[in-house]
This record gives structure tokens, C-alpha cells and sequence, in this order.
């Protein structure tokens, strides 16, 4: 082999089987090229669309040369593409597809793990590939300077998330809302203003009384930032997009997958807007820990705890403190 010339993927001695194949190619990921490694996670993302789709089309999708497909293939223990999608449909028609893409009938409980937190793994490491850097900027650039932060979200997912980010903005000390009913996410909406940020979450995008609310703050003039998938009609409504892109689940609309890397945006949002409040943030945030440490009840010392209960008694109908 010439000299700089790159190694091929190690793959496996022998051929795989059907039963086999899901799992040859998370094992291989790590010892592959980056373009090989772009392959593997869109077989373990969607297999059953690699088993339908052609050379083209699954060269496209992962971005790739057609070649490429085929040296995957080999790498995996397959004699080529067809035998590749062969043992594809094989362990889809072998799986639990119901319960989890990576979980396959007969698998043991530390197979199980392993599958599914690295399945979990390979998602959000392709989700942080494609996610832009300069949307989160302006988004949290947006929220610092706003006059008000409304957060809507419809369903049981969005309508956490909603609350969680209302309740992180709130502790930044910035004033914000979280709305999950349609008759108050539009009440909000037609009194938000240029200078207000409406923020709507929901990975589907398609959810009508969600859309007429974003449609009418956004007619309100204000910015929208959108935390769903790329292409979704809320996706075309917001003024910055977040996209939320992951395989679907099994057996929920909005799976695992989708909850977790929308937590990530949150989180790494409020970083941002953080960081944008500069020294006085600190300052702040010592204050309310101090408040919380001196009378909070949710600590691990209980004498907080006794005695707020112990006051509750003495002041009570019957106690001492009564008159």
C-alpha cells in the first residue's frame, strides 16, 4: 500500500449473520474512517430505509461516494450491498422493533444496555454534527435583550420542557412564562411585542392550536425561536430554529431520543444567556443559594425541616403560641 494512503476499516474475519449485523457495525465504528462512520450511524439510525433505498440514495443521505457504500459493506462482513441489506431486513424481521431499533429478541440485560445507551450515544453525537453553533448564539442573544420570554409547548413532552425552560430563565432572573393551554398560549401571544421572544417547542411542528399561537405572536413582532425538526411547518414559522432531527421511536411519538437532546438545547441555551449576563449573574445566583441553603427543606440537613414543622406546631390551634 502507497505511502499516506488510508487504512481500510477493519472489519470482521469472518462473514456476519443476520442476527449479527446491527451489532458488527456498532462494534465497528470506532476502528472505521469518518466516512464509513457516517454510513454505520445511518444504518444503525434507519435501517429499515437503508433495506429499501439504493446506492444513490444512502450515498446521499449519509454523504458519501457510492464506493464508499460498497467498502462499508465488506467491512461489516457482507460480500456487498445486497447481502448488507439482506441480513438488515433479516435482523429487523429478528428484532423487537416495538421496544427499541437497537434491541434484538433473546438479547441479555447488559446487551440491552449497552445497545441502548450506545445507540443513544451515536444519536447525539450526530445531532451535536449537524446542530449550528451561531443559532444558539443568536437565540440566547435574543432571550438576554428581551423584554419577555414566553415558552409554549403542546403535549406532555413540550409541555415539560416549556416549564423546565421557564423555570431555568426565572432563576436567571429574566421574566418568562410557560404556557401549555391553547386559549392562554394565544391570550399570550396577542400581547407579545417587538421587543418579546416567543419560544415553541414541539418535535412534531404540527400541532395546529400551537402554530395559530406562534402565528400570532410572530404577527406581534415577536422573535420566535423554534426547537423542532427541520422542514416541520413550526420550523418555517420561527425566525430561529433549533432543529431537534433524530431517528423516530418505536413506540412513541416524541421517544427517548427526542426528550434528550431537547433537554441539551435547554441547557446548553441557558449557558449561553448566562454567560451573556455577565459578572452580576454570580452575584445573583450566590444570593439565591444562600436563600436556598438557609431555608430551603429539600436539603439533607433535616433540622431545617424539624423546624419548620416544630413552628408549625407551637403556633398551631391548641399549641402554645395560640392566644
Amino acid at each position: 500500500m502507497a505511502a499516506g494512503q488510508a487504512q481500510p476499516a477493519a472489519g470482521p474475519e469472518e462473514p456476519v449473520g443476520a442476527s449479527d449485523i446491527l451489532s458488527a457495525v456498532r462494534a465497528g465504528l470506532g476502528t472505521m474512517s469518518e466516512s464509513q462512520r457516517r454510513v454505520g450511524r445511518l444504518i444503525l439510525d434507519e435501517p429499515g430505509w437503508v433495506v429499501k433505498a439504493n446506492v444513490e440514495e444512502i450515498a446521499a443521505r449519509a454523504g458519501v461516494s457510492a464506493p464508499t457504500i460498497v467498502r462499508f459493506a465488506r467491512a461489516a462482513g457482507c460480500e456487498g450491498l445486497r447481502d448488507l441489506k439482506l441480513k438488515l431486513a433479516g435482523a429487523l424481521a429478528l428484532g423487537a422493533p416495538f421496544l427499541h431499533r437497537s434491541v434484538r429478541v433473546g438479547e441479555a440485560a447488559a446487551d440491552v444496555v449497552r445497545n441502548v445507551t450506545g445507540s443513544m450515544t451515536t444519536v447525539i453525537a450526530e445531532w451535536q454534527r449537524r446542530l449550528d453553533p451561531a443559532e444558539l448564539d443568536r437565540a440566547a442573544a435574543a432571550i438576554t435583550r428581551a423584554r419577555r420570554i414566553d415558552c409554549l409547548g403542546t403535549g406532555a413532552t413540550s409541555h415539560f420542557l416549556a416549564q423546565d425552560l421557564q423555570a431555568r430563565l426565572f432563576r436567571l432572573g429574566l421574566t418568562a412564562n410557560a404556557f401549555s393551554d391553547a386559549h392562554f398560549q394565544l391570550v399570550a401571544a396577542a400581547t407579545l411585542t417587538s421587543a418579546d421572544v416567543l419560544v415553541a417547542i414541539s418535535f412534531v411542528g404540527r400541532m395546529p392550536a400551537l402554530l395559530r399561537a406562534v402565528e400570532v405572536g410572530r404577527a406581534r413582532g415577536a422573535t420566535v425561536i423554534a426547537l423542532t425538526q427541520a422542514g416541520t411547518p413550526l420550523a418555517g414559522l420561527g425566525h430561529i430554529v433549533l432543529p431537534m432531527d433524530v431517528p423516530s421511536d418505536a413506540t412513541m411519538l416524541v421517544g427517548t431520543d427526542a426528550y434528550v437532546v431537547q433537554l441539551i438545547a435547554i441547557e446548553v441555551l441557558m449557558i449561553l444567556v448566562g454567560l451573556r449576563q455577565g459578572p452580576g449573574l454570580i452575584a445573583r445566583m450566590n444570593d439565591l443559594q444562600h436563600v436556598l441553603n438557609s431555608y430551603g427543606v429539600d436539603r439533607e440537613d433535616p433540622s431545617v425541616l424539624h423546624a419548620g414543622w416544630r413552628q408549625m406546631l407551637e403556633t398551631g390551634d391548641g399549641g402554645p403560641g395560640t392566644g
